[in-house]
């Protein structure tokens, strides 16, 4: 199967025509394959040991290999030895970094990599204020919270997403082909992110399930271009 180019937009600018994707937590060849083939603008390699979804950082490095240009690696961290960032961008090159632990604006400036971080989106949870903490953020993932860290697969209450935050929005959290449309035409994110709704299990993407979901964003992106004809 070969691998396509898609666009890859700077990722710092708030507006957009059409909606990014992402999928995470790929594992294998063929996974990354069928993301690529589906459109999608970036892929996630999960670098949280707790994870069943967790690869290592020469096992991310073959499966980022063959990536074409304009599709970015996105590496997730939680918590991580800032050694172990380090030798992952040092492996991947164009690597993302997405803190989705406790760490502080100071940890996610430290390696001087473009960063997502991730909002684990609690009751009470100021998403204005935490865009102005990590004003340097390259975008702010929003998921639901849940025990532990990664990710729960669990959607969010999307009411609580303000309108005005000023850094892109990544919209996760128990997404799926079903739901994604509606996620996307109630908070207008930069972009999506789905792991365990593209899933045959965890960890083994099913291809179907991914061009469902990104074609299902692309039907989004219409409806919200009519809309504003």
């Amino acid at each position: 199967m070969s691998r396509r180019a898609t666009g890859r937009p700077d990722p710092s600018h708030p507006l957009h025509s059409r909606t990014r994707i992402k999928i995470c937590g790929l594992t294998r060849e063929a996974d990354v394959d069928a993301a690529v083939e589906a459109g999608a603008d970036a892929v996630g390699f999960v670098f949280y040991e707790k994870s069943p979804r967790y690869v290592g950082i020469e096992r991310a490095a073959q499966l980022a290999r063959g990536l074409p240009p304009f599709v970015t690696p996105v590496g997730l961290f939680v918590n991580a030895d800032p050694a172990l960032i380090e030798s992952a961008a040092a492996a991947i090159p164009g690597l993302l970094l997405q803190f989705h632990g406790d760490e502080t604006p100071a940890q996610c400036r430290r390696p001087g990599r473009p960063y997502l971080r991730a909002v684990r989106m609690a009751p009470g949870v100021d998403l204005l204020d935490f865009a102005q903490r990590f004003d340097d953020a390259h975008g702010l993932l929003l998921d639901a919270f849940v025990d532990g860290f990664g990710g729960g697969g669990k959607v969010f209450d999307w009411s609580q997403v303000p309108r005005g935050v000023p850094r892109p929005l990544v919209l996760s959290g128990g997404l799926h082909a079903a739901n994604v449309i509606a996620g996307i035409l109630r908070v207008r994110p930069w972009a999506v992110d789905v792991s365990s709704g593209v899933e045959a299990a965890k960890g083994i993407k099913d291809a179907a399930a991914i061009s469902r979901f990104c074609e299902a964003v692309r039907k989004a992106d219409a409806r919200l271009a009519q809309s504003e004809s």
